[in-house]
């Protein structure tokens, strides 16, 4: 892995930001807040961005290419869109990764320290807090939605092979 310094006084990506889903309803000034904990990596392919097990506080946006979500060595999904964001649930719950993320191609992704939160201002922390969270939330939920689709697709596979099977 490559890295960027911090990010902090980068105005110049404020308005790049915007244009991914996940920070469009975020003010100028706290996605300068968040670049001063905010790194750009880059991975070659292959490359492991986060194993399964570890405890961090970084979230990811990829920026370009492609990298592979598995669990024991079962890949769950690929992310290769600008903006698509993975690592979130060990920021919500604060376990540890519940899968490995790895690089399927030469990909840069933005790595955000989400401690950054805990350095806002009180008096901006509410409703800083309230739209990350917001963020997250429209990111599970979409997840859910496809993991539902795709158990129903099994469960409807497995009850036709048992059919099959049984006569």
């Amino acid at each position: 892995m490559k890295e960027s310094e911090y990010l902090e006084a980068r105005t110049d990506l404020v308005k790049k930001l915007k244009d991914f889903p996940f920070f469009k309803n975020i003010n100028p000034e706290h996605l300068l807040d968040m670049l001063k904990l905010s790194k750009l990596r880059s991975y070659d392919e292959g490359e492991v961005i986060t194993p399964e097990g570890v405890y961090d506080s970084w979230i990811y946006v990829v920026v370009y290419g492609e990298v592979k979500v598995s669990k024991g060595g079962v890949e769950l999904a690929r992310f290769n869109e600008s903006g698509d964001t993975f690592g979130e649930l060990a920021i919500i719950d604060g376990e540890a990764r519940s899968a490995t993320v790895s690089a399927t191609i030469k990909t840069k992704c933005l790595a955000i320290d989400a401690s950054f939160l805990d350095r806002l201002p009180l008096e901006e922390q509410s409703a800083f807090y309230s739209i990350f969270y917001r963020m997250l939330a429209e990111i599970l939920s979409k997840r859910l939605r496809e993991t539902g689709q795709e158990l129903a697709q099994c469960k409807a596979e497995l009850q036709l092979l048992k059919s099959k099977s049984s006569k």
